[in-house]
């Protein structure tokens, strides 16, 4: 089950209990998806929506793209957030590699009524970024990476391509279980290298304003100037 780091099982459920109840077809993923073993850890977990969606609601998002869909939750979550602020207006892209994970995820987002607002684009998500570059730079209110850690830096400056001044960029795992903050897991995982080399490299971006949180396994935020 995903959590947020460093909480016990019983902070996490009155955490839980304080936010709203997930919508059922949200809550299903979140559960299926948790049933699937180990590889559920890359799921986010129901916190994270409930911030996903008030994110999209501070920036009044309309159009998001998200990298690394995996079963469908996070996309889920903001888009239903989307289209009760845009209606049928709303519109998310979505970046992934696996056709056996979105397919479950695409299940998901047909249930919910939202499938029709969802552009899922499979492939190498520096290919499909720099296509929407293309097609819809500059005008992307909301952008959340959740993917392989050692392209984040390719995201993130893909992503400052797609947003709007004042758009926003989330990353997520950005603690990497504590190992960020270990030079010796460092200098063995390439993973935990890359994630803190991009933690400084936003922290000191002028185009951006930041801020690194520890929700879940970390989320660093950056708005684009």
């Amino acid at each position: 089950m995903s959590r947020s780091i460093g909480l016990n099982a019983n902070v996490t459920a009155y955490v839980r209990g304080a936010n709203r109840a997930e919508p059922s077809v949200l809550e299903r993923c979140r559960l299926e998806t948790d049933a699937m073993g180990d590889i559920a850890r890359m799921q986010i977990s129901p916190e994270q929506g409930a911030f996903l969606q008030m994110c999209a609601r501070l920036v009044s998002a309309k159009t998001a793209v998200e990298v690394g869909v995996f079963t469908g939750y996070s996309a889920l979550a903001t888009m239903l957030a989307m289209r009760d602020m845009h209606g049928p207006e709303a519109r998310l892209f979505g970046c992934d590699i696996s056709e056996p994970y979105t397919d479950k995820a695409r299940g998901y987002w047909d249930e919910a009524g939202i499938a029709d607002q969802i552009d899922l684009r499979l492939g190498d998500a520096r290919d499909t970024l720099t296509d929407l570059v293309s097609e819809i730079g500059g005008t992307v209110d909301m952008v959340f990476i959740d993917a392989d850690k050692t392209g984040y830096d390719d995201y993130y400056e893909a992503g400052l391509k797609l947003v709007r001044s004042g758009g926003l960029i989330l990353f997520d795992n950005v603690l990497w279980s504590g190992s960020v903050a270990d030079p010796a897991k460092r200098a063995t995982d390439p993973d935990a290298d890359a994630l803190a080399v991009l933690a400084a490299k936003v922290r000191d971006d002028d185009r951006v304003d930041m801020a690194f949180t520890t929700l879940g396994d970390g989320i660093l935020m950056a708005v684009r100037r």
